[in-house]
């Protein structure tokens, strides 16, 4: 469902009828859950989202979105965990298990076909038809898949496990997935061991009983054979990403022996010590706990870290305040119902008075919640040139036809072999190039047929490259380069007025150069403390925009520049920011 992007309708804040609406639901369609579990998924006060989007297919989807991760998502009135939300509790559904190879296909939105199944030795869980069921991977128990039985288990052992399984709905890597924090699958062991050679199953399909073998015969729509099912260039399989220690920044040595949840609660403590002892003036007090995390604590964690309350032992940033106030850091009141400031704090206390900002390490662990995320890096953006049928007379004798890309230096160097090959250099003045009827065709304008006769070099060749059509290549680091007729269409930053006399900050286009407006948009929310907002842009479709309220183009400008590096004639509108001491 969510194997292509999808269009964004509207993302908005949860009202308190529909967050109490929602744990009601949720209650009832998953009764194993129990409540403190059903608090920590639907939390009360914390933010949570609501955003109607529309899947590439037209179907209608809302999804719940808390912390920045998708954690449900509504189809037909039917409700659905997604991947994040089933890493946290991996036994909610059924859960069937299949081989690494396989999950490429069901990212790429194929359903699983029952002969990709691996039987455990205590057999198939039991479900009915329709029933929602989780897909794991060998060797690790964390889902990478959820989708609905086609069959119930007695029809799958019937049928000697042939045939269509499950409909997938959404999996790890999919569209969905990318619009959380891209974490990948914890590592979570198997209840019982591996299965055993499949030869040995009494009762199941005969396999061969070699690795190759299976391979050759699970296959997701009974056609696959071996070489097509395989790993992209240059990506590892989830399990291999999930045994390998090095991938997403958590490299333990030989003396770490910390848990995710130690390591979170140890930097949420620096960054909150850090925030205090660098950031926070005794004038700044009363200070809202939500503008300490936003605009303090986000800003002191470390270069390459991620920092998620979620996945530290407080799980809230209101318990973990709690502790810091026992430990008499600081004081915390609720000065207005049911929102909470930070009324005073102890700069004399040894724990702020003894920090001091580590120096950073080559070995230093970087948490991001288990992500496999790479850093952003800005594409590099490359002007080429396309071949028009105006041309092609020119360019054929070089092996090129219409709709040809070249690059600059190609073009230049086949116009001097064009001139040299056909004796056009003027031998009187070696500067000169004498137009024969091809060039005169190709670069002259009517009126001047008949007048000019010669050129020079520079003006012969800059004519040349205005006459060829625009194209461009970007390249991503570890991507292949992606080539594209036109000009590519830089960043639009503008301000809008609102009906109610409001300024708005709009940018878009931010998909050309490799940025996920939603990740763009819950880091702008953090910095601006201003609400955000991600909508289709006007008149496309494939677009979106991301609005934030007042005028934010200086945090913006920063972000863009400063921070992912992207050049400045790529950027449109960063001369609207507000000047200093105006305000927004």
């Amino acid at each position: 469902m969510f194997a292509k992007a999808f269009r964004v309708k509207s993302n908005t804040a949860i009202k308190g009828s529909d967050r109490r609406k929602l744990r009601a639901d949720v209650t009832a369609v998953f009764p194993t859950l129990g409540t403190d579990q059903i608090s920590e998924l639907v939390p009360g006060k914390e933010e949570l989202n609501i955003v109607k989007l529309y899947a590439h297919r037209g179907d209608a989807v809302t999804v719940y979105v808390s912390g920045g991760n998708p954690i449900l998502f509504e189809l037909e009135k039917n409700l659905y965990p997604t991947v994040y939300t089933l890493w946290s509790y991996p036994d909610l559904l059924p859960t069937f298990t299949t081989w690494p190879l396989v999950l490429e296909k069901l990212v790429g939105g194929a359903d699983l076909m029952l002969p990709g199944l691996v039987v455990p030795p205590a057999g198939l869980p039991q479900v009915q038809k329709g029933d929602l069921c989780a897909i794991a991977l060998v060797g690790n128990r964390a889902p990478v898949a959820i989708g609905v039985a086609a069959r119930s288990t007695a029809e799958m052992l019937t049928s000697g496990l042939k045939g269509r399984g499950f409909s997938v709905l959404h999996t790890y890597q999919d569209h969905l997935w990318r619009s959380g924090d891209k974490s990948s699958p914890p590592s979570i062991a198997p209840l019982a061991l591996d299965p055993p050679d499949l030869s040995e199953e009494k009762g199941s399909v005969q396999a061969d009983t070699t690795l190759q073998g299976d391979m050759r015969r699970l296959t997701l729509e009974g056609e696959e054979e071996e070489g097509e099912v395989q790993q992209r260039c240059g990506e590892k399989s989830p399990s291999e990403a999930t045994e390998d220690p090095s991938v997403g920044g958590l490299s333990p040595g030989p003396t770490d022996s910390k848990t995710l949840p130690e390591q979170m609660d140890e930097l949420l403590q620096r960054c909150f010590l850090r925030a205090l002892k660098y950031r926070v003036k005794k004038a700044d007090l009363p200070l809202l706990t939500s503008t300490l995390l936003g605009s303090h604590m986000f800003s002191c964690c470390p270069e390459g870290r991620q920092l998620d309350i979620k996945k530290s032992s407080y799980k809230k940033l209101s318990k973990f305040l709690q502790h810091m106030q026992q430990e008499q850091i600081i004081q915390v009141q609720e000065l207005s119902k049911g929102v909470e400031s930070i009324v005073a704090v102890d700069w004399k206390h040894p724990r702020i008075t003894s920090f001091v900002i580590p120096e950073p390490s080559p070995t230093s662990q970087t948490i991001q919640e288990g992500s496999r995320e790479q850093p952003y890096h800005p594409p590099d953006i490359k002007s080429l040139y396309c071949v028009p049928a105006s041309m092609t007379l020119l360019f054929q004798e070089s092996g090129h036809k219409k709709g040809s890309i070249l690059e600059g230096s190609e073009v230049r160097t086949i116009v001097i072999n064009y001139a040299k090959k056909n004796d056009l250099v003027d031998a009187d003045n070696k500067n000169l190039v004498k137009l024969d009827p091809i060039l005169c065709d190709c670069i002259l304008e009517k009126g001047e047929q008949h007048t000019v006769m010669k050129l020079p070099w520079d003006s012969l060749l800059n004519r040349c490259l205005e006459k060829l059509q625009p194209a461009y290549q970007v390249t991503f680091p570890g991507q292949e380069p992606i080539v594209k007729k036109g000009k590519i269409c830089p960043i639009e930053i503008t301000l809008a007025q609102r009906a109610s006399n409001k300024k708005v900050t709009v940018v878009r286009n931010l998909e050309a150069y490799g940025l996920d407006p939603c990740s763009v948009a819950t880091i702008l929310q953090q910095r601006c403390q201003a609400s955000t907002t991600v909508t289709p842009a006007p008149g496309t479709k494939d677009i979106l925009q991301v609005q934030i309220q007042g005028n934010q183009i200086h945090h913006l400008g920063r972000l863009l520049l400063e921070e992912y590096r992207l050049p400045r004639k790529h950027i449109q509108g960063l001369e609207k920011a507000p000047k200093p001491g105006k305000k927004k």
